[in-house]
């Protein structure tokens, strides 16, 4: 076996998402004797600092991307393009400087353009190899897919957290193109276990448990268009779960409804088990964290963010999570429409990532 090999993850800074998806891929490098180094800005670096505090730390600048409060998303990432690409260059600049100075052997990328580098062995993690767009320019898709592939093919390696086959939870975003031949469906990941049997019958402490995230300002207005619904329903406990870590972690009480600035891990899975029902955005890293629970689930989605208006769209018509929009959000019809939705289960093989990481860690 080599020596200690040194691994650089740096998670996207769009919401929180990016960041706890790759706690498993981080505990899994630490359980195999790696070094790991963990790169991050804002929010997702003060999640990281949390969950793993004796780990090193780099402060790296991300694409600082925000959300409008019309919701014309489209408009606004064309607006922002040209800042986007530039901190895709900047970063791969930041990017050699790091693995110089701290002898990184791999990186591994969520969703970041710019890491990659002929002088370390460089993955790239997505889940969205075709980037959704609104039906009125869905033509344009196919042109996206190519343009985001030719940023794959730079990576040594791309992994979807999702199954390759058979039943799956990104739908088109991953499976509509074929993947580059460098690509490896590594199954879902998520920052939680999997249930226990005593776990399954545990009590409810929560009805509902309101779980936000993403960039401002759309978590701001979610949170208080569910909180004034939610103050009018005294028999219904509610708990907050607000996603601002770089708050104290504080409980407040008042009435019916609980609320904190955020949790960690294993206090958001054990809340989450103990509520009858989830509500939050259908991001991805929400949706492979609820599955891997097997909870139900309701789902609004971000105002003009395609994919999640997407993977929303296509778990409704499965039946197996309700949706509603943001503008149209009724917490009476949601409790109401979610008791026939009943989430989904699914069948794990846990040593994939592993294995993976084996091969490279000892090459």
């Amino acid at each position: 076996m080599k020596s200690k090999k040194n691994i650089l993850i740096c998670p996207l800074d769009w919401g929180l998402g990016h960041a706890t998806r790759c706690v498993p891929i981080i505990k899994e490098c630490i359980h195999q004797g790696a070094n790991v180094i963990l790169a991050a800005s804002n929010r997702p670096l003060a999640f990281l600092k949390k969950e793993f505090p004796n780990l090193t730390f780099i402060d790296f600048p991300g694409y600082n991307i925000k959300y409008p409060e019309n919701g014309k998303m489209v408009f606004s990432m064309l607006k922002s393009a040209p800042g986007i690409l530039k901190a895709i260059k900047n970063e791969k600049k930041i990017l050699e400087k790091i693995i110089h100075d701290y002898n990184i052997d791999i990186v591994i990328s969520d969703n970041r353009f710019g890491l990659q580098s002929k002088d370390a062995y460089c993955i790239y993690i997505t889940h969205q190899v075709m980037i959704k767009c609104p039906p009125s320019l869905s033509f344009l898709e196919k042109y996206l897919y190519k343009i985001h592939r030719s940023y794959i093919k730079k990576y040594d390696e791309c992994w979807i957290p999702d199954f390759a086959n058979g039943i799956n939870l990104s739908g088109d975003l991953s499976h509509k193109y074929p993947a580059h031949k460098n690509t490896f469906f590594i199954q879902p990941l998520s920052r939680f276990n999997l249930l226990k049997p005593e776990e399954k019958k545990s009590d409810k402490k929560y009805d509902v448990i309101v779980v936000l995230s993403g960039p401002e300002p759309q978590r701001s207005i979610f949170e208080e268009i569910v909180l004034e619904q939610a103050k009018t329903m005294n028999h219904i406990k509610f708990l907050f779960v607000r996603g601002i870590t770089e708050e104290v972690q504080d409980i407040k009480q008042k009435e019916n409804i609980s609320m904190v600035s955020h949790l960690e891990t294993e206090a958001l899975r054990k809340a989450m088990i103990e509520s009858g029902l989830i509500i939050c955005r259908p991001g991805y890293s929400s949706i492979m964290d609820i599955v891997k629970l097997n909870k139900n689930a309701v789902f609004v989605p971000t105002p003009g963010q395609t994919e999640q208006l997407y993977l929303a769209g296509y778990f409704l018509s499965r039946n197996i999570f309700y949706s509603t929009n943001q503008e149209d959000f009724n917490l009476d019809n949601c409790l109401l429409k979610s008791y026939y939705y009943k989430g989904i289960g699914l069948i794990y093989n846990s040593n994939i990532l592993s294995e993976r990481l084996n091969f490279l860690l000892n090459q």
